[in-house]
């Protein structure tokens, strides 16, 4: 399956670069969507950022908003991308953990399909290409204005391959883990195609540590055993022992950022609201990632992607329940949609 593209004839949706006898055509066939690349968003409003009616690939996407009032605003930005005039969405997803920023906080997280900056400069190079139509949008849930969003799409003229895969990507949450069953961080996915990668937000209500659990990877009809089963999350995530190193006469976390592993972001502080009437304590938050393109899981028919919930104590090894939320990203042969996973906003609230 084709993932990756020739970036000749590059065209970028601010309208900077694209062969000259072509750019007429591009933008009517967009259907006139307005070029301009900001705009004042008003609450419970919906953009739609780009809308192509012939096949290309895009190769680069970066968004970034310049204000906001009240929290969590990267937990409100929905964005959906749909393929192929498919109604249901291959992609929905909170703006912020799409990003691999989740608890509405954003961070720095320098990987290769993933690119963070100071301040709020998101980056995503995963190819998306598709064969007949393309609609993203993004919707405003936020309960008040967001004085600034600026956005840019870029996308080459060449002809997609007839093996290309579809992008999708999907979020999912469970506030509270249920004692003793796997997290599921992706299920009901069926047809051919490739898995390449997992942000993972957990939001630890229990003492001790937290990443003993095995993450499983289900693979053309399997039950009951997997065919993949690491040996526990800190693992999957590209650490060993922990990830903390002894600082200060105490243990402390290491954050840390690499091309296909990460940890970016570690916190037990609320960052965006202070108030005299409360502390800003809040539980320990830990974001990771982990991009599948070196070491690619690729399926035939099925997939179904799982992580166990076991923490260790002085006591030995438990079940833990925590607040877990992720990001699945994978390719697939065909632009099916899903169904919406997609909680209401005050669902979606970090702790």
């Amino acid at each position: 399956m084709v993932v990756s593209h020739d970036q000749s004839q590059v065209r970028t949706r601010k309208g900077k670069k694209e062969p000259e006898d072509r750019r007429q055509e591009i933008w009517e066939r967009e259907e006139k969507v307005h070029p301009v690349h900001h705009f004042l968003w008003e609450k419970l409003q919906s953009w739609q950022i780009l809308k192509v009616l012939e096949p290309f690939s895009i190769f680069f996407f970066t968004v970034t908003n310049k204000t906001e009032k009240g929290c969590f605003v990267l937990r409100d930005l929905v964005l959906r991308v749909y393929w192929d005039e498919e109604e249901k969405p291959s992609v929905e997803c909170p703006v912020g953990d799409f990003f691999c920023c989740g608890f509405g906080v954003d961070c720095t997280v320098n990987s290769l399909p993933r690119v963070v900056n100071p301040v709020r400069g998101f980056h995503c190079y995963f190819p998306m290409p598709f064969k007949k139509h393309a609609k993203i949008t993004i919707e405003n849930q936020h309960p008040a204005d967001i004085g600034g969003f600026f956005y840019q799409i870029d996308y080459n003229l060449k002809e997609v391959p007839e093996n290309a895969g579809y992008f999708y990507a999907q979020w999912r949450r469970e506030p509270l883990t249920i004692k003793a069953e796997d997290y599921t961080i992706l299920d009901n996915v069926s047809g051919r195609g490739q898995y390449i990668g997992t942000y993972v937000g957990i939001a630890a209500l229990e003492r001790y540590w937290w990443g003993e659990g095995e993450m499983k990877f289900y693979l053309d009809g399997d039950v009951e055993y997997p065919t993949i089963c690491g040996t526990g999350t800190e693992d999957y995530f590209g650490g060993a022992w922990s990830y903390a190193g002894f600082k200060d006469g105490k243990f402390q976390e290491q954050n840390f950022c690499t091309p296909f592993i990460g940890y970016p972001f570690y916190s037990k502080n609320d960052s965006l609201y202070q108030s005299c009437y409360f502390n800003d304590d809040c539980p320990p938050m830990r974001g990771l990632y982990r991009w599948h393109i070196m070491d690619p899981i690729c399926f035939e028919k099925d997939i179904r992607v799982t992580m166990q919930q076991i923490g260790l104590s002085p006591y030995g090894l438990f079940e833990r329940q925590d607040d877990v939320c992720s990001v699945a990203y994978w390719y697939l042969d065909s632009p099916c949609g899903f169904e919406a996973k997609l909680t209401e906003r005050e669902a979606r609230l970090p702790r």
